[in-house]
């Protein structure tokens, strides 16, 4: 399903005049428009790489925010011209600023905001508010206001179920106008905070936005793994809901983990665990984090040491409830094309052994190709049970892993994630500390 525009062209209006203007749009009773009884999303939309892209000549406009193809082909083209690491995800900061051009096009159509994809616009959203920074110099700011609803063929009608509202401008133009956001946040609807870009890339922004009522969306594989993890620690210890679009897809590691050790006869398996480890793509490390620190908390297990910590492997020391060591370590591959999504899981390797009885050693391999597969089953698992399961990587948009949030929470924070943060921000702690 293609994204829809809204159904007029957005009028510009001073952001004074907004408010009134909303309530002229809801005001024609005899039409029955009364608007969708549903949630208000806040999205803040920085697509810094689309911008300089697409003003720099490099990509078709106009700018619309989303991780369409073209996008990332045109940022692995800039990687391999910029001589940037193979390993590099497209979307990476480092990409950002390895986008030269002498001058950048002006009149770029920039459609943000009023680019509606159709996995969220079937949810009809009362009220969309975009916040779209700019790359210009200029300290101007444009307010845009219009109304939407879903297509026909979707359900939709004539009628309007929501507006949509855009502020737009360098980051100094947007501080300005910020004020005007609360003001047009129904008291009445639940309202939500996608933050669509780097955790540390404009912390005032987030604090300012991130209200404690607010239900917050935020990807804790864009960012410093240390800011990442200590938002997400703070704002779950403040008791703010906290969806995590990085957690959510380890949905798929976690459910096919948990089905391997479902059979009765593999349940005590997971009391023999001694050695666990994790691949992933690149040098961001928050995924496998969470992973370790999940498999740890259902095990009741304390971390104890960090072994070693290199800059693409780190090894740490965990304690069974029986006094046991179990080696957890986490090593980060130079894969040619990554994932969009950085520091993906794409290996995991565990094996348990019975000091008894050397048959019920087992060995579990999950991996996201048969190649990964392979490369995991060195290591001296002779006369070893070896399961060997691939998970398919999801292939779902950006917006439709959104979309699934904004249909399923219930407003507060996955309370597996709310027990493996603290576990996986330790774990962090102590490797930084053992360098």
């Amino acid at each position: 399903m293609s994204p829809q525009l809204t159904l007029q062209t957005p009028l510009q209006l001073p952001p004074a005049e907004i408010p009134t203007y909303l309530d002229q749009l809801w005001a024609h009773e005899e039409r029955g428009d009364k608007g969708a009884n549903t949630f208000c999303l806040i999205i803040w939309q920085p697509a810094w790489i689309e911008q300089k892209l697409v003003k720099s000549g490099k990509l078709s406009g106009p700018i619309v925010g989303s991780q369409r193809v073209d996008l990332i082909e045109a940022a692995r083209q800039i990687i391999l011209d910029g001589e940037l690491p193979n390993s590099t995800s497209p979307l990476d900061f480092r990409v950002q600023s390895s986008i030269e051009s002498k001058e950048f096009l002006r009149d770029v159509e920039d459609l943000r905001g009023q680019h509606i994809d159709t996995s969220i616009s079937n949810l009809q959203p009362r009220r969309l508010i975009t916040i779209a920074p700019t790359i210009e110099k200029e300290n101007n700011l444009e307010t845009l206001v219009a109304a939407y609803c879903p297509l026909p063929e979707e359900g939709g009608g004539k009628s309007a179920c929501g507006d949509v509202i855009v502020l737009r401008g360098n980051k100094t133009a947007i501080n300005d106008g910020l004020e005007i956001v609360e003001t047009l946040v129904p008291d009445e609807l639940p309202s939500w905070l996608w933050w669509n870009g780097r955790i540390d890339e404009a912390p005032d922004f987030l604090k300012a936005l991130a209200l404690p009522n607010r239900r917050l969306i935020i990807d804790t594989a864009l960012g410093e793994p240390a800011d990442c993890l200590s938002l997400l620690l703070q704002r779950i210890k403040s008791g703010q809901a906290v969806n995590d679009l990085n957690w959510l897809r380890l949905r798929g590691w976690r459910e096919t983990l948990a089905m391997v050790f479902d059979p009765l006869q593999r349940r005590n398996v997971l009391n023999n665990l001694e050695k666990i480890d994790i691949d992933i793509q690149g040098s961001q490390s928050v995924q496998g984090l969470l992973l370790a620190a999940w498999i740890a908390d259902r095990l009741n297990w304390k971390l104890r040491n960090c072994v070693s910590s290199k800059k693409d492997h780190i090894k740490v020391n965990f304690i069974r409830p029986d006094k046991a060591i179990v080696a957890v370590s986490l090593t980060s591959l130079p894969i040619g094309k990554p994932s969009i999504n950085p520091g993906q899981i794409v290996g995991l390797r565990l094996i348990a052994r019975d000091n008894n009885k050397q048959k019920n050693d087992i060995c579990v391999i999950l991996a996201s190709e048969s190649g990964e597969c392979m490369r995991l089953e060195a290591g001296g698992m002779a006369r070893m049970e070896l399961i060997e399961q691939v998970v398919p990587i999801q292939k779902s948009s950006l917006e439709n892993d959104v979309a699934r949030l904004l249909s399923s929470s219930r407003g507060n924070t996955s309370p597996l994630l709310a027990s493996a943060t603290p576990i996986a921000i330790e774990i962090l702690n102590l490797v930084n500390q053992y360098e």
